[in-house]
This record gives C-alpha cells, sequence and structure tokens, in this order.
C-alpha cells in the first residue's frame, strides 16, 4: 500500500479522534459516567467551559459539546443530570494536616463563630464538659478530654485559658485544649503532671512554657515545641484502631468539602505509617499525600518518597517548620509585632523554631536528594532565613524544577517575593487569614499599613507567578468555599477589607484550588482540570461561582465529591 493511500486511510479516523477529544487510534470507549445538563468548568484555559464530561475505569475519556461526548453513551452508561449545578476538577489540597482535622472532627469543637460557638471561657468549658459527658467510653479509653479549636483572639476575656480555667472542667482527668492555628495549646493540672512539666522544667529550644505571673510554675500555656513535646505523653492511649479511626474522619471530611487530594503537611513516620495502613485497609476514599518532619527522619523520606499513589497515598516530601503562628505572636518577625496581647518584652519579634543551622542542613539535603521541600515561613525574619538557604543550596546544587514550596508566607517584603521568584519557590498562601484574623492583625500583630499586604496574592500575580490558597485544617476547617470567598473578596469578620490591591478573580482564585494546586505537587498531568486522559477528580457545586456576587461565594454548598469517578461524598 502506497504512502499517499495509508494517510487517506487513516486521515478520517485521525479527525474523529480529534473531534472526540480521544487518543488518536482509539474507537469511542463506552462511558460509565457522563454527566451533563450544568455549567462545567475545566480549568483548561485553551476550553474553560464544557456542556459535558464523559468517564470510564476512573479517567476522563471526553469532555466538549454534548453532541460529541454522548457519542460514548452505551447501554451501562449512568446518565448524571447536574440539574443546573457547577462541576469542576476536585479540589486539591494545597496545605492541610489531615491526621490532626480527624482528631478535630471527633473532638469537642472550641472553634468561635462562624464555626463554632466558642465566645468566651465560660462557654469554651461548658462545651468540654457536654463533650465529655457525651463521649465518656472515649475519655475512659484514652484518659483525656480533648478540644480543637480555642481562640484567644475571638473570646471576651482575650486570653488563653490557664490550668485553673481548665482544672475547673477536671481535675482527674487530663485537660487539653488546642489553640487554632495548632501551634499553641492549654493544659489542666492533670495533664501538666502527666508531661512533667513544673517550675524547675526549661523551655525547650524553639519553645516557651508560660509561667503564672510573679512564679516559675506552668500556667498551662504551651508554645510551639514545649505543646508537641507535650503531645506524646497526654496520647500515648489512643490505640492503633483509633488512630485509623481519626484518619478515616480526615478523609471523610475533607472530601466533605470537595477535595479528591488532601495533604498530611507535618507528619512522622509513626503516623505516616498508620495514614498507609488506613489506605490499605480501604479507608481513605480520596487521595493523601504526605511530607514528613525532615527534622525528625531523614532516611525515611529517602526510602519512601515517591510520585506514585499507593492505596491512595504517598511520602510527597519532607517538611521544615522554621517559625510558628502570627496571631498566636510565635512568628519570626524583622521587626516588632505592632501590639501584642499579653505579657511580652519591648521590641518583642517572635522566635524561630529551627535554628539557621537546621534550616541550611534541610534544604541543602533536600537539594542533595531530589526531594521536594515545603517550608513553613510566617513572618519576615522566618523568610529570610529560608532564602538564604535556598539561594545557598542552588548556588551548591545548580537551578533545576525542584519547586520548593512557602507555606503560609504571611508577612513577606516585596523583595523576598523577587527572591521567592528568582529561586524558583512556588507560594503557598493562607489569604483564609484575611477573614479570620484580619482584624487582630490590623490592630495587633502588624498594624494598620503592614495588614493589607498579609499574604500577598497580588505581589505574585503581577509577576506572573501562580500560587495556591489553603486552610491549614484543622486551623479552619477545609472549607473551599470560604478558601474561595477569602481569596476573591479579603474581607474580614468586621467587614473590612484587609488588602484590596491583593484581591483576585473568581477564575484565578479557583485555580489555586485545583490546576494551580496540582502543578504544585508536580500532579498537573494528572489532577487539576477536566481533559481527557486525566482523573476523573471531580466536584460539583450549588452554584456557579463565576455568575453570581462575589460576595456571596461562601454561600455555595459542595453537593458531591467523586473520586476516579466514584462518588465519596453527596449533601443530604
Amino acid at each position: 500500500m502506497s504512502i499517499i493511500r495509508r494517510i487517506i486511510l487513516i486521515l478520517p479516523t485521525a479527525l474523529t479522534a480529534l473531534t472526540l477529544g480521544m487518543p488518536f487510534g482509539f474507537a469511542a470507549d463506552q462511558a460509565d459516567h457522563i454527566w451533563s445538563g450544568g455549567t462545567i468548568l475545566t480549568m483548561n484555559d485553551a476550553a474553560m467551559r464544557a456542556e459535558a464530561v464523559a468517564e470510564r475505569d476512573g479517567r476522563i475519556i471526553a469532555v466538549g459539546s454534548t453532541a460529541d461526548v454522548m457519542s460514548h453513551r452505551g447501554d451501562d452508561t449512568q446518565m448524571i443530570d447536574l440539574a443546573g449545578r457547577t462541576m469542576l476538577p476536585g479540589f486539591v489540597d494545597a496545605h492541610g494536616h489531615m491526621f490532626l482535622g480527624g482528631v478535630q472532627a471527633l473532638s469537642a469543637n472550641m472553634l468561635p463563630p462562624p464555626d463554632g460557638e466558642v465566645s468566651d471561657i465560660a462557654k469554651l468549658q461548658q462545651t468540654l464538659r457536654d463533650w465529655a459527658g457525651k463521649n465518656r467510653d472515649v475519655v475512659e479509653s484514652i484518659n483525656l478530654i480533648v478540644g480543637f479549636g480555642y481562640d484567644n483572639a475571638q473570646l471576651k476575656e482575650l486570653r488563653h485559658p490557664t490550668r485553673e480555667d481548665l482544672d475547673a472542667v477536671s481535675t482527674d482527668v487530663p485537660v487539653l485544649i488546642i489553640h487554632q492555628s495548632g501551634h499553641l495549646a492549654s493544659l489542666n493540672s492533670k495533664a501538666l503532671e502527666i508531661v512533667g512539666f513544673d517550675a524547675s522544667t526549661e523551655d525547650p529550644e524553639g519553645g516557651v512554657i508560660r509561667r503564672q505571673e510573679g512564679s516559675q510554675e506552668p500556667n498551662g500555656v504551651l508554645e510551639e515545641l514545649a505543646f508537641f513535646a507535650a503531645l506524646g505523653p497526654l496520647t500515648k492511649n489512643v490505640s492503633p484502631e483509633g488512630g485509623q479511626a481519626m484518619i478515616a474522619a480526615g478523609s471523610k471530611l475533607w472530601a466533605r468539602y470537595g477535595y479528591t487530594t488532601a495533604q498530611e503537611g507535618r507528619s512522622v513516620p509513626s503516623q505516616a505509617e498508620s495514614i498507609r495502613a488506613a489506605g490499605k485497609a480501604g479507608d481513605l476514599a480520596i487521595d493523601v499525600a504526605i511530607y514528613v518532619d525532615v527534622l525528625i527522619d531523614h532516611e525515611y523520606i529517602k526510602a519512601h518518597a515517591s510520585q506514585n499513589y499507593d492505596n491512595h497515598v504517598r511520602i510527597a516530601g519532607a517538611k521544615l517548620t522554621i517559625d510558628g503562628s502570627p496571631q498566636g505572636f510565635t512568628a519570626e518577625r524583622d521587626r516588632p509585632y505592632y501590639d501584642p496581647v499579653g505579657n511580652y518584652p519591648p521590641g518583642y519579634s517572635g522566635y524561630a523554631a529551627a535554628t539557621d543551622e537546621q534550616v541550611i542542613k534541610s534544604i541543602d539535603w533536600a537539594f542533595a536528594n531530589d526531594i521536594q521541600i515545603l517550608t513553613h515561613a510566617n513572618g519576615e525574619g522566618a523568610s529570610d532565613m529560608l532564602i538564604a538557604a535556598l539561594d545557598a543550596a542552588t548556588e551548591k546544587y545548580g537551578p533545576a524544577d525542584r519547586r520548593p514550596v512557602l507555606i503560609h508566607g504571611q508577612f513577606e517584603r516585596e523583595d523576598q517575593v523577587d527572591s521567592y521568584m528568582q529561586l524558583g519557590v512556588f507560594p503557598s498562601l493562607f489569604p483564609m487569614h484575611t477573614f479570620y484574623w484580619g482584624d487582630w492583625h490590623r490592630e495587633h500583630t502588624v498594624g494598620p499599613e503592614r495588614a493589607d499586604d498579609i499574604s500577598p496574592t497580588g505581589w505574585y500575580l503581577k509577576r506572573g507567578m501562580m500560587f495556591t490558597s489553603h486552610h491549614d485544617a484543622p486551623v479552619a476547617f477545609p472549607d473551599s468555599m470560604r478558601i474561595l470567598d477569602a481569596t476573591v473578596t479579603r474581607r474580614s469578620r468586621s467587614g473590612d477589607i484587609i488588602g484590596p490591591q491583593h484581591r483576585v478573580s473568581v477564575i484565578d482564585a479557583l485555580k489555586a484550588l485545583t490546576i494551580w494546586a496540582a502543578y504544585q505537587y508536580f500532579e498537573e498531568d494528572e489532577k487539576g482540570s477536566i481533559e481527557v486522559g486525566k482523573l476523573a477528580d471531580l466536584v460539583i457545586l450549588s452554584k456557579d461561582p463565576t455568575k453570581m456576587d462575589p460576595e456571596a461565594l461562601d454561600t455555595i454548598k459542595v453537593t458531591e465529591t467523586i473520586k476516579e469517578g466514584e462518588t465519596v461524598f453527596v449533601l443530604e
């Protein structure tokens, strides 16, 4: 057969395949599911809107016009009417802590409104009593009353609960309540006794044991590494089954908000193994990418890091934490805090949770071993430490597509944004803070002038850079629509707009939850947009976020979450 005749015979098949969005050489596959009848936002700039999507064996086989996609309809195809709802790619969690999110889901809800009801210490105490009364079997099995999410900035008393406040809940059972930032906690006297913290205990490096006024006796409040050191002794009675239940609860919580990929953003090897075991047992509805603390175990990360998921789990890389919480005044700044609430010395600017040597060695190790590293750096001082380490490692090993990730970057200078751009850093920012703590930052942490530039999305977009927008759950619920709303409007609890110059379009904010987030993970070829060949990870929303008042974005509901073609959450 001549070459010309072969071209004549092949050409119609090739054109048909291109028209239907199929790989060349393949006949039209019968779809397992076809969705139509609503808005479909693909997050693919080449074809942002579509009329229908077809899926087979967990992957997208067609997307486009209804007429084209319906060619994949067969006798066994399940037809799904979106009924005017809006479909997008499943959300990719740019930064969160799924394991602790499971703890949050199962513990007493200490969050202030609108996510909880704790607005003063009396309500906090009663919430703990109510939870303990309803969960006596849990309290007895783990010997612990636990609450998650209190925020001193939102309590009427504007202070942390002390050991005396929690002793009013129980003097016999240890009580642990974790601050909404996840960087501080408060313990009752029994819990302090179990941990072994007393007047003779010195503050650990990178942490603080707060003391009673005029005394060295702990007042119950622990910061950073002091808090982390207390977790082991207090949670030693949590069984493997209890850990599995927390992991499963976290997975379900993320799916409820439309996430088809979750992150465990600061793990230890034992916790990572528990998540892997949950995956093997079939307890995970969605993918979980784990980043293990680089200061705890280099070798575990190196031995297990992979780009591939096994039973919905992969060890994705390393996590480094340089400083703490801005609203808790533990972030490392380059200047004094504006008006910190508490007993702080003049000129107080926070502190680092890692040394310069640890930061330099960790970044160097990650570059040397081609391991993606995520670095928590909230304050300008922490960013200075990170930039110096990245600059040294880049000079030593040369440029490459490593995608080191800046986590949070709440307080940055614009020159630091330039440095991050030059060093190939991917920024994962936290504009949700503008809602929860924008007023607090304006009045207490950085002051009215600097508050406008927290989580500076506008600076990054001006430079043509992608960014992601995260929730850092359990700092807040992994509420994708709250993230979307805050990234677009930057409106605080009081109604103020925190940094109008950093507001972004709805489409850019959606990209930060989908395709840009997939890129952050090196997963842009598999996730983040609705395109032929990608995983059928999808989310269905009650409304089209591009066709409504941006001020009402937080009223949108996730009605269904679909992982590889199968529904893993549906709104009742």
